[in-house]
């Protein structure tokens, strides 16, 4: 099967934009990308006319919880559901993900090892979902933030342990707490947790199975602490000071700064569901939040794209939120849209095969009707993505249906 998306506006991941541009897919992978007067097309391919639409790389978020479905108390929903409604829950909020245009994800956090079965059953067809790379469970202190979908552990040696569970069970990323956060009771967000020593355990754990950290992280002195340790991505950077930022830039970890998070949370309301105590906490990070953000992309931090989708009022489908805040907050679309694909490829560690429309690259894109370099809201318009393609199929959106 071969098909050409003719007089596009191709967005290619590079930071390319070609008016008038042609895309060639055979089967699942792209055989040439560029100028439609440059290109000819062979017999018998289809051909679809894309005058006026505008052709860009599968969305990819790198922090989402398949598991939590966004109601106001979530550690209460996730505690009270049975193991097996959680999983078909995260089955149906994988399918909403995927008709937003996201293609892949990193799932950072899980109830139990139920995602990496997710994972199996959309890799093999029987399910509509994204490309998942998932942790299972995270890492966490004992009493620690996260621990409703974490396994608390003492110690190096029982991090060590801890980590090799996960990746026996099918981890393809680690994640640790090295911070207290906002959703657990009875932790500050601005306090460190785990040891240096304990984070160090995990990463070179991890490192051994050639497999990367993401370290939750609020606070400067827990940020400092994984850092020195080792990851390769800090989740939502809240309170970046400077010293944390030069330690990221010097080290090439990335941040991902979960905006839509705090930020949903935030404008609830008192007696909307939320725990006064996460509300509370909220409320009073999320100017300061949005401070680091402008502060980390003046300073030409890496910056890849995370929702954090699954908490409060933060919901899965609803992934393109994060690049309007972004670009609120001093990135051009275009960078906007490149955090969202090429750098989040980067990170997650699928560059080699997504995360570009370039010639040899899997074809997972999304079709839109209108150019999101000019108004980036398009993107969460559901009724302005015509498809949804992945790897050469298109999945979702009326081209889907044709």
């Amino acid at each position: 099967m071969a098909l050409a998306l003719q007089h596009i506006r191709l967005i290619d991941g590079t930071g390319h934009v070609y008016e008038r541009a042609t895309l060639l897919i055979r089967g699942a992978r792209i055989v040439a990308a560029g100028l439609s007067r440059t290109m000819t097309i062979p017999r018998g391919v289809t051909r679809i006319n894309g005058r006026g639409l505008t052709v860009i790389p599968g969305l990819m978020d790198c922090h989402v919880h398949l598991s939590l479905g966004a109601e106001p108390d979530v550690v209460a929903a996730v505690e009270s559901d049975s193991p097996s409604l959680t999983l078909l829950k995260s089955a149906r909020h994988a399918r909403q993900t995927l008709e937003a245009g996201v293609t892949t994800i990193r799932d950072v956090g899980s109830r139990d090892h139920s995602i990496f079965v997710l994972k199996q059953a959309i890799d093999a067809g029987i399910l509509p979902g994204p490309r998942i790379v998932g942790a299972g469970l995270a890492i966490c202190m004992i009493g620690g933030h996260a621990r409703f979908i974490g396994r608390e552990v003492e110690g190096p040696d029982n991090v060590r342990r801890a980590v090799e569970a996960q990746l026996s069970a099918g981890a393809e990323v680690i994640k640790v707490i090295a911070s207290g956060g906002v959703l657990t009771p009875g932790t500050s967000p601005d306090q460190a947790q785990m040891t240096v020593e304990e984070l160090t355990a995990a990463v070179e754990t991890a490192r051994q199975a050639q497999r990367k950290v993401a370290a939750h992280a609020h606070g400067a002195s827990g940020m400092k602490n994984a850092i020195r340790a080792g990851v390769h991505s800090i989740e939502h950077a809240t309170l970046l000071d400077d010293e944390a930022g030069e330690l990221m830039k010097q080290h090439g970890v990335y941040m991902v700064p979960t905006l839509s998070a705090l930020s949903t949370t935030a404008a609830g309301r008192p007696g909307c569901g939320i725990p006064v105590s996460a509300l509370d906490k909220a409320k009073a990070m999320t100017k300061r939040h949005q401070a680091s953000f402008k502060k980390a992309h003046q300073s030409g931090l890496l910056i890849a794209m995370g929702t954090d989708a699954g908490t409060p009022f933060n919901y899965h489908g609803d992934n393109a939120q994060e690049l309007e805040r972004m670009v609120a907050f001093g990135m051009s679309p275009m960078e906007a849209i490149l955090a969202s694909t090429a750098a989040a490829a980067r990170l997650i560690g699928v560059h080699e095969t997504v995360g570009t429309l370039t010639k040899g690259k899997q074809a997972d894109l999304v079709v839109l009707d209108g150019n999101p370099l000019k108004r980036i809201d398009v993107l969460r318009n559901r009724s302005k993505i015509m498809g949804v393609m992945q790897a050469g199929k298109f999945v979702a959106g009326p081209l889907a249906e044709g």
